[in-house]
């Protein structure tokens, strides 16, 4: 009796919390608004933290008592109170970064286009899945019940957060491919195949190292540095042009 008398009241504890949480979520946007900024922290003062997507979207549960700030490169906007946010409503934040790019790279409307229209649409496909959270509460006739389908279905819920993850990881692979495509490669090392494709194996850089690069300027310096260096390996080694096709 005890024990059941326990739970029944760590249950109401936890309802309590969750009743007192709010779900923000928004865009995060570069200095002219137009697009979305991936890989920006989200933070709140409680400790807890998200990044935002290739999109630029995010999605964070937090208490009403918490605040929210964004960081991106070492520099953070000021903190804003949770319970000073309209909820059910989008909370997005324009950062003074702009974006500078290489000018003799051409970068392809019609890649980033594919790219973008492929992402939103995964995002559409798997709505329920990316925007999935535990809810504790229900709405019982314009009131407030206990979702007991979650109650009861702790594993279904782990599933769900374990597919979510993976979504994930696959959005931020497909992030790298556009990134670090083979056009782009071409362009600005002249490396033909198949020394590209090795090369591309080799200097394939993750989704964290990309956010580490302050501009495209720095990551397209990266990739011609690395080039060279590498034109030259391929040339002791095979005694033959990186840069000639081989057929």
């Amino acid at each position: 009796m005890k024990t059941t008398t326990l739970l029944v009241t760590l249950l109401f504890l936890q309802l309590a919390a969750a009743a007192q949480q709010q779900l923000v979520k928004g865009t995060v946007y570069e200095r002219s608004a137009r697009f979305g900024m991936v890989g920006v922290s989200v933070m709140s003062t409680s400790g807890r933290g998200t990044v935002t997507d290739s999109l630029g979207h995010y999605s964070i549960r937090l208490p009403v008592t918490d605040s929210i700030s964004f960081s991106y490169q070492g520099k953070a906007t000021m903190k804003f109170p949770v319970r000073e946010l309209a909820p059910n409503h989008p909370f997005d934040m324009s950062l003074h970064v702009d974006i500078h790019v290489l000018p003799t790279v051409v970068v392809q409307s019609q890649r980033i286009h594919n790219y973008r229209q492929d992402s939103i649409e995964n995002r559409e496909e798997y709505a329920k899945v990316f925007n999935y959270q535990r809810d504790y509460l229900t709405a019982v006739n314009g009131g407030a019940g206990i979702n007991l389908d979650l109650l009861f279905s702790l594993k279904k819920a782990k599933r769900m957060e374990r597919f979510r993850e993976r979504l994930e990881a696959d959005e931020r692979e497909k992030y790298v491919d556009h990134r670090f495509n083979k056009d782009l490669i071409r362009q600005i090392t002249g490396l033909q195949p198949p020394a590209i494709d090795t090369f591309m194996v080799i200097y394939r850089p993750s989704f964290e190292m990309l956010q580490t690069f302050e501009n495209d300027y720095d990551y397209y310096k990266y990739i011609q540095d690395w080039g060279e260096t590498f034109g030259q390996e391929w040339r002791r080694r095979y005694h033959k042009s990186a840069y000639t096709k081989s057929y």
